[in-house]
């Protein structure tokens, strides 16, 4: 642990820094980053979007409403959660069902990158 002493306003002040890291349980992992989306489908959804309309994109790739969320990622994703999105007017759109769109949730065409076309596609399962 480090101790950091500085002067504030004449007054001392002492804070100590915690390093999470090393606090933790030996064996343990830790992690901030989210989990990777998995990959429902190699190529985009067609869908009718109605203006005004709140919608939630599902960023896991878990959800069987795809492209749309139904809160699988609160099991099978932790640390990632749905884009939500209201469109400005009625439209037809393409949203993205590899889940790795640089222009979420909309297609930006990275389902034809070497890495999504050899990937494996996820299958749903009840659980």
């Amino acid at each position: 642990m480090n101790t950091l002493v500085t002067k504030l306003d004449h007054k001392w002040l002492s804070l100590t820094l915690r390093q999470p890291w090393k606090t933790a349980m030996a064996g343990s992992k830790l992690s901030t980053l989210p989990p990777e989306p998995v990959i429902p489908s190699k190529k985009p959804f067609k869908v009718e979007l109605v203006g005004g309309k709140r919608y939630s994109w599902c960023t896991c790739g878990h959800s069987k409403n795809q492209p749309f969320c139904n809160g699988a990622h609160k099991t099978k994703a932790q640390g990632l959660s749905p884009l939500r999105f209201v469109p400005e007017k009625d439209a037809t759109v393409w949203l993205c069902g590899c889940k790795h769109s640089n222009n979420p949730p909309y297609c930006d065409g990275m389902h034809k990158q070497d890495f999504i076309v050899s990937a494996t596609l996820h299958e749903q399962t009840d659980s």
